[in-house]
């Protein structure tokens, strides 16, 4: 069957705009995204690294992974591939060569709504990867996929070239129209916690941000 793609590569926010988000944590730039978007249900299966990076979309149908297989003809640096394999855990996306092969590619990371194998490959490496389930069964390799379109990680839409950004809390995503106002609340929130986390060391907590 065939691989439709839409785009063979994606519009990308500026390198630094994308990186100013490196060490931003998820879960305060979920709180700054009303706390609305955010992948449900994956978690990280590398050794230890944040995901910062564009997002190549990939989606496929349950279980089959030639269109993955595609998209690593196409991903170039910083391109973060984010696959919608629907949620399923019965057989796996991706393992230890196709993390091989992302890496050659100059990838940013994996995040897959699906299972992936070879987890201690992974487990072993500093190359970020987000998943739902480990399972040793292969994949089929027949189709169908599409390629950079809207998906659907774990209740979450990502368009290509939305900034994605994953952690040990997992991975939320957002479009880069708002990445410069949204950076900007991140690091305010940043400051406001860690003066919080100042006065409890010193003794001067108030209650302050169970009102905040």
């Amino acid at each position: 069957m065939t691989i439709a793609i839409t785009m063979t590569s994606v519009p990308k926010p500026a390198p630094d705009l994308i990186e100013a988000f490196r060490n931003a944590p998820t879960s305060i730039i979920s709180d700054n995204l009303a706390r609305l978007p955010g992948a449900v249900g994956l978690r990280p299966f590398h050794r230890a690294g944040r995901l910062v990076g564009a997002a190549f979309t990939v989606r496929t149908r349950p279980g089959d992974n030639l269109a993955i297989h595609r998209a690593l003809e196409l991903v170039g640096p910083g391109d973060v591939i984010v696959v919608d394999g629907g949620g399923d855990e019965t057989r796996a996306l991706v393992g230890e060569i196709m993390k091989n092969i992302a890496e050659y590619r100059g990838a940013a990371g994996y995040v897959i709504d699906g299972a992936i194998r070879d987890v201690a490959a992974f487990a072993a490496a500093d190359f970020p990867c987000f998943a739902r389930a480990a399972i040793h069964r292969g994949p089929y390799k027949s189709g169908p996929g599409e390629i950079n379109v809207p998906v659907s990680i774990g209740g979450s839409v990502i368009s290509p070239g939305d900034i994605v950004v994953g952690d040990g809390d997992g991975v939320v995503s957002f479009p880069a129209a708002v990445a410069a106002s949204l950076l900007e609340a991140v690091r305010a929130q940043i400051a406001r916690e860690e003066d919080t986390l100042t006065a409890i060391r010193e003794g001067r907590y108030q209650g302050s941000y169970g009102k905040s």
